[in-house]
This record gives C-alpha cells, structure tokens and sequence, in this order.
C-alpha cells in the first residue's frame, strides 16, 4: 500500500459475537492494521472519544441500539472515520439504509473474507487519499463503451488526483446557482461507495457527471468504463456485462472479460438504464448484491469490486409503477440521485458554454476559435434548446461550418429548425441538417413523399414532415447494414426494440431476415 504503512493505520470493529469478533480482529492484524474492537455501542463510544481511528467497521444491529447511530454521531462530529457496516440482514434496504447514513460501504453476513479484506482495504485507500489500482483495458472496444481515455487534454499526465479532479468539475460549464449546487453535490458523494443515480434530460452531460463523479472518487486511478445499455444486443447483454468462458457460444473462440471484471478497482458507468429489459434487470440486481459474476459458461461466480453510477433520461419510479422497471433494483441503484438542471433553467450559463463549445470544435476542426456575437448570443438564448446542451453543440457547429471569418453569425432560419420539440433522431436531422436539405421526395422504398416545405417555407404537417426524416435515416441505416436490425440499432444508439418500434411504426418493408418485427415488444413504444 502507498503512503503510511499498514502499521500507523487503525481500524475499530463493532460487533456483539465474540467469535465473529475475533475472527475479523484476527483477520485484519494479519494486513497489518492496528485494531480495538467493542462488542456494544457503549464500549464504541468509549473509544472514539479517547481516540481517532481511520476506519470503523459496526454490526448493523447491537445489544443497545443500532451501529447506525455511531455513523450519525460521526457526521455530526464531522469525524473522518470511514464507515463499513456490516449486516446479517441482507436485505436491500437496509443496505440502502446505511448507504444513505453515511456509510462508506456494507457487507452482508456471513462475510466472505476475500471481500472483507478489500473493502476494508478500499475504504483505508480512501481515508489516505491514496490510490494505486489498476485496470482491465478490452483488446476491441463495442461500440456501447465509452472507455475513459487515458489522459486529458486539460490535465497533464503528471498531474495527481486534485488536478484531475478540479480538470472533470471544470468541464462541467456553468457558474449559475443550480450548477454550483450540482457540483458542490458532486464533490460530497464521490467519496463514499454508495451506487448514484444520475437522472437528466438528453443531452444535459450525464455522462460528465458521471467522470466527474469518479475523477472525485478515491478510485480515481483506477478505470471507468461507461455503458450505452440501449445500444447493445439483447442476445449480447449477459456475456458484454459478465463476460464469457472460451467455447460458451458459437464464435467464443477465447475468454473474455465483461464490463464488471474490466471496471475492477474502478467505477462502472451504466448509461441508459430505463432501456434494459427485464430479465437483464434481475442478473444486474443480483451481480449488485452479490459483489460477484459467473461468466457464460463458467461453473463459480468471481468476485468484482466497482462502484455503480447510472443514468437515464427515463422517470425510473413512473417505470416501476408501469412494470418496466424492478423495484429491487431501483431501490439499489438509486441510493443517492443527482439531478442535472436543463439548460433552460441556467440560461445565464449560455455564453461560458458557447465559449467552451466553440473552443472545443475550433481545436477539433484545427481553426481558430471564432468569436460569437453579441446579436447570435442573444438569438440562442431565445431558442426552447429542448435537446440541451447537445442542441447548443449543434447548432454551434452548423453555424461554424456555414460561416465565414471569425464573427460567427447564426442563420435566421435556425430558430426554425429548433422551435418544435422533435424526438431525438429527428432532432439531429433538423439541427444537423442544412435548410436545403429540408425538401423531401419519395424514400429509396418508394414510399409518398410527405408534406415538404422550401428552403424559406414551413411544413405544413410538422408532425409528418419529422416522421419522414426519422423514416428516412432508418432507411439509409437499414440499407447500409444489409437490413440487420441488431448493427442498425448499435449504429443508431438505439435499442433492438426501439428500432422494431420504428419499423412498425413507419410501415418500413424489410426483407425476410429471420427478425419478425411484429412480437411482443414491437407493440410497447420505447
């Protein structure tokens, strides 16, 4: 271990069976800690107040009262001690439940050893601020990871883990008061283990919230790897998140790692949640609990150390009611929830986000950064900007490539393209999409043609004109992965069963191909 040795480091256990007692003192004077143990509240007390310890590990339920109590007497101390609690009672809420108090992290009895040890030495790592783990990197990449990249080009490599820290709350643009609060509450979770649950409107950065969140982490050395849940495979789910052995199914030619062995030490980003289906639910919830995976056709599960964050776009408790959603699950992935605000409730961060968005694509582009004036600032911040900051970046980048000189003019016509609300595909093509691009003909199907518009005309059916978009891009995506609606659905960023919706829905002809797109989730709008 880095920093002080093992030796200068004591730990306090709290726990009313002797032999449990002692079998966690013995097992914790071997890693070389030095430890006290209490078998009450009472005896705890005592010793906290005659001295300080770095790591405090308490039975949930003692002779005289609950070890929560001590978790709620330290915080109001504002003491340092990091809390494990340990519980007989397995159940999620009581995990949630110290979770919530201020603990560190749980373990369940009876207490697997292995795992006793590396929490303990997490949460030791943690209070030292020191942090040497390291990380699975996949040999291929799926398309549904974002792996965090190596360095940054706003940290030097040589920079330790408060620069690093600083650099991720950075890129989180904005100095109004519901961003100061969003990172204030950034920078008090990310110290503890509980799972967070990061809700936000599509294109609000989730998935910065998510880096900062580990950058401001005690694992901040170790890997993140982030998940687009919707984009993978449902035939593909439990080898990608558990991995598989060698010759588990037809092509697993080798073993391989999933998503929680590649995250070990690290923090596991599940971006999408909402999207996963049920039966996925159940596996994720029990590798939760568990702290361990079997991989496909393995015979033993392995233990797995990661920190789960997750995101949707979705009301998660509105999907529980509905039966989409477990509610075990949600309970266990919601133990704390970070709200990221529109971009319309902090419009007063336009121009830093400008500012940042248009130095990032200048840098991108290799051109100098141009300057936005203060007549196109003021017709952003009249825009609905539905898509967020997303949106922002789009219409930025349009205005860039159709702009000359370093004044940066917005066209007039771009308030037209925004002012509706469209779903997320047809809102890139209206973004995206120059105004001459707008007139539609009859798609390469040979479908009519939907109402159409001039380059200086409104359509006159807003809602057909959108489907005709979405219907179009669907074709094209079709036509270019041969009509295979699994790599349609991974080169869209969609779901398997948002793009058999779609087919239905937009009365799209395909080919035979062994996909029949009327079963039971073609009739469930994603």
């Amino acid at each position: 271990m880095a920093g002080m040795s093992t030796s200068t480091v004591s730990i306090l256990v709290v726990d009313d069976e002797p032999d449990l007692r002692t079998l966690y003192e013995l097992t914790l004077l071997r890693e070389g800690y030095r430890v006290e143990t209490a078998a009450c509240l009472q005896q705890a007390r005592a010793l906290l107040q005659a001295q300080h310890f770095d790591v405090l590990l308490t039975d949930m339920r003692l002779p005289d009262g609950l070890g929560l109590e001590l978790l709620q007497e330290l915080q109001t101390q504002q003491r340092s001690e990091r809390c494990i609690v340990m519980t007989a009672y397995g159940s999620a809420e009581n995990a949630v439940q110290a979770l919530r108090a201020g603990a560190f992290d749980y373990l369940t009895k009876p207490v697997d050893l292995k795992q006793f040890r590396a929490v303990v030495a997490s949460a030791v790592q943690g209070a030292e601020g020191l942090l040497s783990l390291g990380g699975i990197t996949p040999s291929a990449t799926p398309p549904w990871i974002t792996p965090m990249p190596p360095g940054d080009s706003a940290v030097g490599t040589s920079a330790g883990p408060t620069a690093q820290a600083q650099a991720a709350l950075a890129r989180l643009v904005g100095q109004s008061e519901p961003m100061q609060r969003l990172k204030q509450h950034i920078a008090k979770v990310a110290r503890g283990m509980a799972p967070v649950l990061i809700h936000g409107e599509s294109g609000t950065g989730k998935e910065l919230v998510a880096r900062a969140l580990h950058a401001n982490s005690q694992r901040a050395d170790g890997p993140l790897v982030a998940v687009n849940c919707s984009a993978i495979p449902e035939n593909l789910l439990e080898a990608e998140f558990f991995g598989a052995r060698k010759g588990s199914y037809t092509g697993a030619t080798q073993h391989r790692d999933g998503f929680f062995q590649a995250a070990a030490g690290g923090s596991l980003f599940l971006d999408e949640i909402g999207e996963l289906p049920l039966a996925m639910q159940s596996k994720l919830l029990r590798a939760i609990q568990e702290r361990s995976v079997r991989p496909l056709g393995a015979t033993q599960e392995e233990a797995v150390d990661v920190r789960i964050l997750s995101a949707t776009h979705r009301d998660l408790a509105a999907e529980v009611r509905a039966g989409r959603f477990r509610q075990d699950l949600y309970y266990r992935l919601n133990v704390i929830e970070l709200v990221i605000p529109p971009l319309r409730e902090r419009r007063e961060d336009l121009p830093a986000l400008c500012q940042a968005l248009l130095a990032r694509i200048a840098h991108e582009a290799g051109v100098p950064t141009p300057q936005l004036t203060p007549q196109a600032l003021q017709q952003l911040a009249e825009l609905p900007l539905a898509g967020n900051v997303r949106e922002l970046e789009n219409l930025l980048h349009r205005a860039m490539t159709l702009s000359d000189g370093q004044l940066l003019e917005l066209s007039p016509a771009i308030p037209t393209a925004t002012s509706a609300t469209p779903t997320p595909v047809a809102a890139t093509a209206a973004v995206v999409a120059p105004p001459a691009a707008i007139p539609q003909t009859s798609t390469a199907t040979g479908s009519p043609s939907s109402p159409c518009c001039t380059e200086r005309e409104l359509p006159t059916d807003l809602q057909a004109w959108l489907d005709q978009q979405e219907r179009d891009i669907l074709v094209r995506a079709l036509q270019e992965n041969g009509f295979n609606r699994t790599a349609t659905a991974a080169r869209l960023g969609i779901s398997l069963r948002q793009i058999r919706y779609r087919i239905a829905r937009l009365h799209i002809p395909t080919p035979q191909d062994g996909e029949p797109c009327t079963d039971t989730d073609d009739r469930t709008p994603p």
